[in-house]
């Protein structure tokens, strides 16, 4: 059984930052892809962000030079820095991982971005 707990969300002014972290209780982590993904009232659940094991990043057009995702394999944990927040980045963010043929989510953090 794979849990990951996510936490940093907030309400924050256009323009400022937010760090949310995902804690993993999964075996191997250090193996394991980790990605974040976010949903907006009304929308459909879309990819932000993601890390393989070996720290290759790839990133949405839409957070590509604002949001860096990274990780600390000892402390099982991945963060995603999120700078120059924008109205439209409002929504839940997602922790996800892939694990013996399941895709495991967290529960979410809610990022609101005030104009």
């Amino acid at each position: 059984q794979v849990q990951l707990v996510e936490s940093g969300g907030g309400l924050v002014q256009a323009g400022g930052s937010l760090r949310l972290s995902c804690v993993a209780s999964v075996t191997i982590f250090s193996t394991k892809m980790m990605a974040w993904y976010r949903q907006a009232p009304g929308k459909q659940r879309e990819f932000v962000t993601r890390i393989t094991s070996g720290g290759s990043t790839t990133s949405a057009d839409s957070v590509k030079g604002r949001f860096t995702i990274s990780r600390n394999n000892a402390k099982k944990t991945v963060y995603l820095q999120m700078n120059s927040l924008k109205p439209e980045d409002t929504a839940v963010y997602y922790c996800n991982t892939y694990y013996a043929g399941v895709d495991y989510w967290g529960q979410g953090t809610q990022v609101t971005v005030s104009s």
